[in-house]
């Protein structure tokens, strides 16, 4: 797989790629870095998943979490990710695959949420998460096991695609192993019609963590997250064309009341109108 280097070359279909709140929650800002910083107060998360369009072919990255697993946790949804993809004029039943960055609870739950769907996650994931690692408390929590065995059945059903690195699923949609937060962390790079735009996912949480090389504390191997900030830099157009996975920022830059959107809607395939201070 390229890496970005100029003006990408002609070829790959431009496809039409929004972000949707599912749901929020305000965390302390300290709380968001690894590092101290100055920060005080709260800062909001949000819960993000997207969906990508060429044509017919619809393709969901994250899935949000499950009603009991944000019960557990004191979170609440929103907004399901089948309402979600109806508010784009899409039917679940017209979603042919999901893609799940990584099997943390709020990004692996609700998969029958798209029951035509096919789902695609690393082969480092399906391992770390059915592994010893799991043993440990500070590892584990941030899954949530009813998620993994659903996805583990339909390993066993044929309905899993089992990613190995980076791979091409559909010309001008790329899967590029990240590792970092998880051992399986992928992003998604999608070809637009403004450039090559990267949804970091869990990557990156906020801008800030990437501007300020000072990541979200929920880390499994810190050098390996670090080394994922300057290949996301590589991957995408610019700055501009870098999607984090939690940043309520994405949803004031890209806001632009000619989409017609719903509210917590946005158009990433559209240049930002908007750049926040990080």
């Amino acid at each position: 797989m390229a890496e970005h280097a100029g003006t990408p070359a002609a070829g790959p279909p431009a496809w039409d790629v929004w972000a949707l709140r599912l749901g929020s929650a305000e965390r302390p800002a300290r709380d968001n870095f690894l590092m101290p910083c100055a920060r005080n107060g709260a800062m909001r998360l949000d819960f993000t998943m997207w969906v990508a369009r060429d044509g017919d072919r619809v393709v969901v990255v994250d899935t949000g979490f499950s009603e009991r697993a944000g019960e557990k946790r004191g979170r609440h949804l929103d907004l399901r990710p089948a309402q979600a993809v109806r508010r784009l004029g899409i039917a679940p039943e017209q979603v042919g695959e999901v893609v799940l960055t990584h099997l943390h609870f709020d990004h692996a739950g609700n998969i029958g949420d798209f029951p035509q769907a096919k789902v695609t996650v690393q082969a480092g994931e399906l391992e770390y998460t059915t592994g010893k690692a799991m043993t440990r408390p500070a590892l584990s929590h941030f899954f949530e096991a009813d998620d993994v065995v659903d996805v583990v059945r339909r390993v066993h059903d044929g309905r899993v695609r089992v990613a190995e690195g980076d791979v091409e699923l559909a010309p001008g949609l790329e899967l590029c192993l990240i590792g970092g937060h998880t051992k399986g962390l992928q992003a998604v790079r999608v070809h637009t019609g403004r450039g090559w735009v990267v949804l970091a996912s869990d990557a990156l949480h906020y801008y800030a963590n990437f501007h300020e090389r000072n990541p979200f504390p929920a880390i499994l191997d810190l050098g390996v997250m670090l080394d994922g900030y300057d290949r996301i830099g590589r991957l995408a157009e610019s700055e501009d064309h870098i999607v984090p996975g939690h940043d309520p920022a994405v949803f004031e830059r890209y806001a632009d009341p000619r989409d017609d959107l719903p509210d917590g809607t946005v158009a990433l395939h559209r240049a930002p109108r908007q750049v926040s201070a990080s």
